[in-house]
């Protein structure tokens, strides 16, 4: 391995210098990646390509060539489109309807998270197996470092991506896309510039000039609200940011002002941490027609409370903050949160909460959306405090927990709470 590396083959893992033609040397295959610095970059950014999407077209081969929308019909939202379907336009968190105008031929796939998160499983223990350094952003993506693990896998990190790549697609039917970086923020960059199933490299020598034409939304944090501001002060790229004074941005933005300037020159000194616990879980829905009865609001508030719940406790966190989101007809948005005495992971107790904060809202207005969410994440004790709410919550965990193992053998539908049956009228 003492010779430079500076081309790599996704079919037939050969490695070498720059090869005098398009195809690689060994198979002929015109599937290469080349950089200068392949040999030497470890942190990678790696995305499954339309992972709901792709993983039903795996399961149903007569829709390989069909647009596919993952979400719900009619009043829903787009979940995950095809790359086929976004062809047409549509891209996730589109109404349904909208997507369907411009994609009319589509199938619409209602999701299947248990089935998805098996599938993220297969993914994330083939990844792990790797690198102990692994940060999952979702289900579907995740930051890898594979510094010092030569020697350990036979080559270098690029070597051992391009065989992760290989080995997913034919394990578990679906691609992925990889991003190679000196750091996170550049690696997520690079994982997104040649989708689906492509391999990216981006080094430290080309970061600042491959941002500089690029809008200031592709960094980190900076959402539809700080763009519009950061335009206003006139830095509409990231090469604006980046020859700006970072003691101006600072006095503007304070101390993400000085991020923003390290990012703009691509430079992000994050480790992947696998500890990092995420902010924050959800689960929301749209309702095919307008509802304004508590009754009926509370009939669909209670399955996203177990959905919610059930996350906590398969990975192992308890939650502090419940937020109660709604959106009107009129699509006003309305959010309400309250902090528990104790940290939960039980739906009954999420319910609970959640449904005093509906009883509130619902004052005869129509909704067509209701979402759950919690924060303040923090790591699940074995014991839990008996008061919350006056039920019980380690009867409750007890009982939740003796339900996730009966889903898991018997099917999603093997037992019901009977606050999930639906109400009368």
């Amino acid at each position: 391995m003492s010779d430079p590396i500076s081309a790599l083959c996704r079919d037939c893992l050969w490695m070498g210098a720059e090869p005098t033609g398009r195809l690689c040397p060994r198979c002929g295959s015109r599937r290469l990646v080349r950089h200068g610095a392949l040999d030497r970059l470890t942190i990678a950014h790696i995305d499954c390509d339309a992972f709901y999407a792709s993983v039903e077209k795996r399961d149903r081969p007569e829709l390989r060539e069909r647009p596919v929308l993952v979400g719900g019909a009619k009043r829903g939202v787009v979940t995950t489109a095809c790359y086929i379907a976004r062809l047409s336009g549509v891209r996730s968190a589109m109404p349904m309807f909208k997507a369907l105008k411009l994609c009319p031929d589509a199938v619409v796939i209602r999701p299947d998270f248990a089935k998805y998160r098996r599938e993220s499983a297969r993914i994330m223990a083939k990844i792990h197996a790797l690198t102990p350094l692994v940060q999952p952003l979702s289900l579907d993506e995740a930051w890898l470092d594979l510094s010092g693990c030569e020697r350990l896998h036979g080559g270098p990190a690029a070597w051992v991506l391009a065989r992760l790549q290989g080995e997913i697609e034919a394990d578990v039917g679906i691609t992925v896309s990889v991003g190679l970086a000196p750091n996170k923020f550049l690696a997520k960059i690079a994982s997104d510039l040649d989708k689906p199933r492509g391999f990216s490299v981006i080094g430290a020598d080309e970061a600042q000039a491959f941002l500089a034409p690029r809008s200031v939304a592709i960094l980190p944090g900076v959402g539809p609200a700080m763009a519009r501001s950061l335009e206003g002060g006139g830095w509409r790229t990231v090469g604006d940011l980046a020859r700006a004074d970072p003691k101006t941005l600072a006095r503007r933005f304070g101390a993400y002002g000085l991020t923003l300037s390290r990012l703009a020159h691509g430079q992000d000194g994050r480790p992947v941490n696998p500890d990092q616990v995420r902010k924050g879980i959800s689960a929301e829905t749209t309702f095919e027609d307008d509802l304004a009865e508590l009754e009926r609001l509370e009939h669909r508030l209670w399955p996203l409370c177990e959905r919610v719940a059930r996350t906590c406790r398969q990975e192992g966190t308890a939650a502090r903050t419940v937020i109660l989101k709604l959106k009107t007809a009129d699509f006003r948005l309305i959010t309400r949160r309250r902090t528990l005495p104790s940290p939960t992971q039980t739906a009954s107790t999420l319910f609970a909460a959640t449904r005093e904060l509906l009883a509130t809202e619902a004052n005869g207005r129509s909704f067509r959306l209701i979402g759950v969410g919690v924060q303040e994440l923090t790591e699940a004790q074995d014991g839990a405090p008996e008061d919350l709410f006056g039920s019980g919550e380690s009867r409750a965990l007890k009982g939740e927990r003796a339900m996730d193992a009966l889903r898991e053998r018997f099917g999603a539908d093997a037992v019901l709470r009977g606050r999930a049956l639906k109400p009368r009228g």
